[in-house]
C-alpha cells in the first residue's frame, strides 16, 4: 500500500471516528435535556399536590370554622351594672348570674343562653329581645319591659314579673311557677310580630 492510500485511509477513519464522536455526544445532550425536562416535570407535579394539598385544608377549616365569626360568651357574674346599656347587642350563651341591671337596656339584644340566675333585671328594657332558652330562675323582673320579648323555652322557676310589660311576649315552653302564671295571665295581651303566637295563649291562660 502506498504512502497516499494510507493517508486516504487514516482521513477517513478520522472522520468516521469524528462523526461517532458527534453523534454519541448528541445523544448524551439530548438524554441529559430529557432526564432535565423529566426532573423539571416531577418537581412541578409536586408543587401542584402540595398546593392542593394546602387550598383542601384551608376549604376544610373555613367549612368546619366559618366566615361568619360568632360573638364570644361573656361574663358578668356579681358585677353592678345599673343602667347599662346592651341594647342591640349580641350576648348569646354569656352569663349576668347575680348580677345587678336594675334600669340596665337590653332591647332588641340577642340574650339566647343567657343566664340571668338572681340576676337584678328590675324595670330593665327588655322589649323585643331574645331570650330563648335563657336561665331566669331567681331572677328579679319587677316592673320590666318584655314587650314582644322572645322566652320560648327559659327556665323562668321563682322568678319574679310583679309590675312588668308583656304585652306580645312569647312564654311557648318557659318553666313558671303556677302563682306567677296566674299574675302574668292578668297582664296579658297582644301577639309576637316574630311567632305571631297570642301572649295569653303561650301562658296557657283561660
Amino acid at each position: 500500500m502506498t504512502k497516499n492510500m494510507m493517508n486516504s485511509v487514516n482521513s477517513r477513519l478520522s472522520d468516521a471516528c469524528g462523526g461517532l464522536r458527534l453523534r454519541t455526544a448528541g445523544f448524551i445532550l439530548d438524554s441529559s435535556s430529557a432526564e432535565l425536562g423529566f426532573k423539571r416535570k416531577k418537581n412541578h407535579h409536586i408543587w401542584v399536590s402540595i398546593l392542593g394539598l394546602f387550598l383542601w385544608g384551608i376549604v376544610g377549616i373555613t367549612a368546619t370554622v366559618g366566615f361568619t365569626p360568632t360573638a364570644l360568651a361573656l361574663e358578668y357574674n356579681k358585677e353592678i351594672l345599673v343602667e347599662a346599656d346592651f341594647s342591640g347587642r349580641d350576648l348569646t350563651d354569656s352569663s349576668f348570674t347575680k348580677a345587678n341591671l336594675r334600669q340596665s337596656n337590653f332591647s332588641r339584644a340577642n340574650l339566647n343562653g343567657v343566664s340571668f340566675f338572681a340576676a337584678n333585671l328590675e324595670s330593665a328594657n327588655l322589649e323585643g329581645s331574645d331570650l330563648r332558652n335563657a336561665t331566669l330562675d331567681s331572677a328579679r323582673l319587677v316592673r320590666a319591659n318584655l314587650t314582644n320579648a322572645l322566652l320560648e323555652g327559659a327556665f323562668a322557676a321563682n322568678a319574679r314579673f310583679d309590675g312588668a310589660i308583656i304585652d306580645g311576649a312569647d312564654f311557648t315552653d318557659t318553666l313558671l311557677r303556677p302563682d306567677e302564671q296566674k299574675k302574668l295571665c292578668k297582664l296579658a295581651k297582644g301577639t309576637n310580630p316574630i311567632t305571631g303566637r297570642d301572649t295569653r295563649d303561650t301562658l296557657f291562660c283561660p
